[in-house]
């Protein structure tokens, strides 16, 4: 029986240019996915079905982002720019006592793990 992939929370600075941000989140969940982990990303997916422009909507995917990092078992931060959402996932995932790290933290673990095993 293979262990569990533990779920990670995706979080980024996102430019706001949807085609962009989307392939930028879907590498992050690879190289996430590939480290061992069960990327959520909800700015991968949330924009598909809720419409942003509509307060309510607004609200809500807010609410199902913070839920989603609720159940995660880490806080990934990709990319180099940290904007106010990012602080808000640190925040909550400090509050939540959800461990947080960067992409980059957890490529370099990922590799020094292959290096031990060969």
């Amino acid at each position: 029986m293979t262990a569990k992939r533990p779920i990670a929370y995706i979080t980024a600075a996102w430019s706001g240019n949807r085609a962009n941000d989307r392939e930028r989140a879907a590498q992050y969940c690879r190289q996430v996915y590939e480290a061992g982990y069960s990327p959520i990303c909800p700015s991968l997916f949330l924009p598909a079905f809720v419409h942003d422009e509509i307060p309510k909507e607004h609200k809500d995917a807010l609410d199902m982002a913070r839920e989603y990092l609720r159940r995660s078992r880490l806080l990934v931060m990709c990319g180099e720019q940290v904007d106010e959402t990012v602080k808000n996932d640190i925040a909550v995932a400090q509050r939540l006592h959800i461990a947080a790290t960067t992409l980059e933290g957890i490529l370099t673990v990922k590799g020094q793990g292959q290096q031990n095993d060969e």
